[in-house]
């Protein structure tokens, strides 16, 4: 069983600013901001929501998938990918253009600005999901990338009953209601943030009870108060992990969406699935860069344990490696 991943595979441009971008901005004036930050630190990094997602689900031993598009530049990150166990066999390179690239500048309060160039990201909407590599127990995960792309997934989802886990993140401003609710139909497993969540239902015109009962069960991030997670079964939260040393916040809930599917792909309890999750943010959120972060198993399941109880769960895991 694996994860075949749709969402980007981008460069990481990742910036500090020393200050407050509150500071800079004059509520009565948002309609003529012109804004300049001066940074002193500047890092390149391994970025890419699908991407970000496949290290960790692969770090941890699961299988990951990528199915997407990369530039020019993609071989030597395709190699660092491969070392963790993701399989990019599926990327499609386009040879004329640069891989997306991510531009984000973060405050003291971990507040953020960015940019995307979309480079590569811009033709996967000519991948189609009849071409990948599905087996009947698999999962695809619908994540953002280029907007047409993911309509076209979702829409090939349906037609061909994919189990599909939805992703939309920021692209939900970007992607038509009628297709978030479409998005919605073929979702085995909906993951996103508190914001996003009220943003699906603005969009969409779903209530959160109607919302909630479209996916098998529901992730929502709750960020420094934790997650939630909801099925039929009720709510499970689980708390954010405290006293972390948060260096940068970009990609972190790529990391606990990696996480949470390794232990969903060993058919692990929802609970313990959000904590492992919980444990492999709090790691990313730690590092610079959002494939930095890095356990073997036994490590995993060591860090795990400092602050949760599996009663055993993970013990499985590690017999069927």
């Amino acid at each position: 069983m694996k994860v075949i991943l749709t969402g980007s595979i981008a460069i990481d441009y990742l910036m500090k600013f020393p200050g407050l971008f509150s500071d800079h901005l004059l509520p009565e004036h948002l309609d003529k901001v012109s804004l300049s930050f001066l940074v002193p630190e500047l890092s390149r990094r391994d970025g890419g929501v699908g991407a970000n997602i496949a290290y960790t689900l692969a770090m941890l031993g699961g299988k990951a998938c990528l199915f997407s598009t990369a530039g020019q530049d993609f071989p030597e990150y395709a190699k660092r990918l491969e070392a963790v166990g993701v399989d990019t066999s599926s990327v499609r390179i386009i040879p004329e253009k640069f891989t997306a690239s991510f531009f984000a500048t973060t405050d003291q309060h971990n507040a953020q600005i960015a940019s995307f160039y979309t480079g590569a990201m811009a033709d996967s909407a000519n991948l189609s999901l009849k071409e990948a590599p599905y087996d009947c127990d698999d999962f695809v995960m619908i994540s953002p990338t280029d907007p047409s792309a993911m309509a076209r997934y979702i829409e090939e989802a349906l037609e061909l009953c994919l189990k599909t886990l939805f992703d939309p993140g920021q692209q939900i401003i970007s992607v038509d209601a009628d297709l978030l609710r479409r998005g919605l139909d073929c979702a085995h497993g909906l993951f996103v943030n508190e914001y996003e969540f009220e943003l699906m239902q603005k969009h969409t015109g779903y209530s959160e009870t109607e919302l909630l009962a479209k996916p098998v069960f529901s992730v929502i991030t709750l960020g420094e108060r934790g997650v939630r997670v909801n099925s039929a079964e009720g709510d499970i939260y689980v708390p954010a992990l405290t006293g972390l040393n948060i260096v940068d916040p970009t990609g972190v809930g790529d990391a606990f969406r990696g996480g949470f599917l390794r232990g969903y792909l060993a058919g692990l309890s929802l609970k313990t699935c959000a904590e492992m999750g919980t444990v492999t943010a709090a790691a990313c959120i730690q590092q610079n860069g959002t494939q930095v972060h890095h356990f073997t198993w036994d490590e995993f399941v060591t860090e795990y344990r400092k602050h949760f109880d599996d009663q055993g769960e993970l013990d499985t895991i590690g017999k069927s490696k």
